[in-house]
């Protein structure tokens, strides 16, 4: 099973394929999306999401290390290579921050977050009162299991 998971920990983390290559986007329109995660136990196919046919498998810890989101951004990758990968969005009025899973497409040029991270981000409510936040986003490096010392000697 080790075996079969480490090409998918490998591609995550490599440039281009592990979200950290620091295309970024800023003043970017995000809205949210009822995914619910928690009520869904996680499951990517309960949610209809894109990205479940690539990463519905994935450890239970992988799918709930971070909040979800879907991407149609204006800057990164489309489609199936953006799937698993991570974002640190920053809501632009106040500052707060997130760092979101993408497991979905959309299709309103931005971020459709999940309501619980839209809710984190929107600390003056003004995201709610409007049904939109504006944002900055950059691809970040998800840090999924590569410094594991005991992945690194298999690796290697």
């Amino acid at each position: 099973m080790t075996i079969v998971y480490l090409p998918i920990i490998v591609q995550s983390n490599c440039k281009g394929g592990g979200g950290g290559g620091g295309e970024s986007a800023s003043n970017v329109r995000a809205t949210y999306h009822y995914y619910n995660p928690e009520q869904n136990g996680w499951d990517l196919n309960a949610v209809s999401a894109y990205c479940s046919t690539w990463d519905a498998n994935k450890p239970l810890a992988w799918r709930r290390r971070y909040g979800w989101t879907a991407f149609c951004g204006p800057a990164g990758p489309r489609g199936q290579a953006s799937c698993g990968k991570c974002l640190r969005v920053t809501n632009t009025w106040t500052g707060a921050q997130a760092t979101v899973r993408i497991v979905d497409q959309c299709s309103n040029g931005g971020l459709d977050l999940d309501a619980g991270v839209f809710r984190q981000l929107d600390t003056d409510g003004r995201g709610n009162a409007q049904g939109h936040l504006i944002v900055n986003y950059e691809f970040v490096n998800c840090g999924d299991g590569i410094n594991n010392p005991s992945l690194l000697s298999i690796i290697e």
